[in-house]
């Protein structure tokens, strides 16, 4: 029988590919110039406030910033070989170019003054997501064809300067999430029921916080930590399954696919950032950032409840925590045009031993430009470009229990993507 799996919330091939797992790195695009290197520390604007909600006291006025990235992946799948739960060897490609969506992740930030020490403000980001297709007739499609999520949080923050060099700021934060999730389902055998589609749609909506605070020991060197929280998620939604099989109907009426609500708890992983801003001369500045991302909240995976007859289906993440580390270098040309640089090294949490159709991820380098141009004193446009080069990794699902219903899958991954982003400030 076809254990349905909510795998939409690992990192399937998808626009994820910017970031390790599948969380989304870009959320300023004035960070993404240097690689996230000044993520939780850096003096330039207020979209920094992601990593660390102190950051809000980089306005001086009512500051509006509005950011976009416009990520483009590339994944090859070659040497492609499946059976399904019968054994049988299914016919198709044995490659697959066309997998992933190029997709848009935005970002909007807005902070308000209440006094010289003071700032609140708001923020709307996608922390999370991913979207990609196989299609429905490639030789894996019992592991996979459709996946998405969309994860989009609101903060409400507030910042506090306690002295001059010190400060703290915290943010509570609604997160709502959506995935779907859809898959060949039964066998490709008639005299077996035949093979169908099933489709997955669930969501929830979840809570969490952020702390920050800001260091400044002495003139030209900031220190920022800043944490977010982990987000617990209760999903509900339905499967609904489709067939042109004559026979496929015979699996329905054993129950072994029938249409049924579904649930399933996860729990986001937290992120904990440390980075520093050195000015080196009047005009240049280094960034050093170091970025924990609690994978392991993700280890045991998916165990999907169904309101029916069905087995319940489980699909192991297998993830631990990882690190990312990043150096950048920040500029100043001239009074108008900031120009920036980066790299970083981004690792993945998937373990060689559970890395699947849906989790085909591997260790990423970023390398990073990108600048700033001062119209006035206040409004700015600030540009970056991203290549991310992500390792060749191999998935082997030949040997797992929980596969027994999906069948074997075994593939290499070949992996990058470029993500462009803008982004519009302006104070008032």
């Amino acid at each position: 029988m076809f254990k349905v799996s909510l795998v939409t919330l690992s990192v399937a091939a998808a626009s994820s590919a910017y970031s390790a797992g599948f969380s989304l790195g870009d959320q300023s695009a004035t960070a993404s110039g240097s690689a996230l290197s000044t993520a939780a520390a850096s003096s330039e604007d207020i979209s920094f406030s992601y990593w660390n909600p102190a950051l809000f006291l980089n306005a001086k006025k009512n500051t509006f910033y509005i950011s976009g990235a416009y990520i483009i992946p590339k994944m090859d799948v070659s040497n492609i070989e499946a059976t399904d739960a019968t054994t049988s060897s299914i016919s198709g490609s044995s490659t697959n170019t066309d997998s992933v969506d190029n997709t848009i992740v935005p970002s909007l930030y807005y902070a308000m003054p209440l006094s010289d020490d003071t700032v609140a403000g708001f923020s709307i980001n996608a922390p999370f997501g991913l979207s990609g297709d196989y299609g429905d007739d490639w030789a894996g499609r019992f592991h996979a064809t459709e996946t998405g999520l969309q994860d989009i949080a609101l903060s409400f923050s507030i910042a506090h300067r306690v002295n001059d060099w010190f400060s703290a700021g915290a943010s509570v934060q609604v997160h709502k999430a959506e995935v779907t999730l859809e898959s060949a389902v039964g066998t490709t055998v008639s005299s077996q029921g035949g093979e169908g589609v099933g489709k997955i749609e669930a969501d929830d909506i979840g809570y969490g916080y952020s702390l920050g605070v800001l260091f400044t020991p002495v003139k030209g060197t900031r220190i920022g930590v800043g944490y977010r929280s982990k987000i617990d998620f209760d999903f509900e939604g339905d499967v609904k399954y489709t067939s042109d099989s004559p026979t496929f109907s015979g699996l329905v009426s054993a129950k072994s696919l029938v249409d049924a609500d579904v649930s399933d708890s996860l729990t986001f992983p937290d992120i904990l950032t440390i980075s520093l801003e050195q000015a080196l001369t009047p005009k240049l500045k280094l960034g050093l950032s170091v970025i924990r991302t609690g994978w392991s909240s993700m280890d045991e995976g998916l165990n999907i409840d169904f309101d029916s007859d069905q087995d319940n289906s489980k699909l192991t993440f297998g993830f631990e925590d990882q690190w990312m580390y990043s150096a950048g270098l920040t500029y100043d040309y001239s009074k108008k045009l900031t120009l920036r640089t980066g790299i970083a090294r981004d690792n993945s949490p998937v373990t060689d031993e559970y890395r699947s159709a849906r989790t085909p991820d591997g260790d990423r380098t970023w390398y990073s430009m990108g600048g700033t141009y001062h119209f006035s004193e206040t409004s700015s446009a600030t540009f970056a470009y991203t290549y991310v080069d992500i390792e060749d990794v191999s998935v082997d699902r030949t040997d797992l229990t929980e596969d027994s219903a999906r069948g074997t899958y075994t593939a290499d991954y070949s992996s990058s993507a470029s993500v462009i982003s803008l982004a519009y400030n302006m104070s008032f």
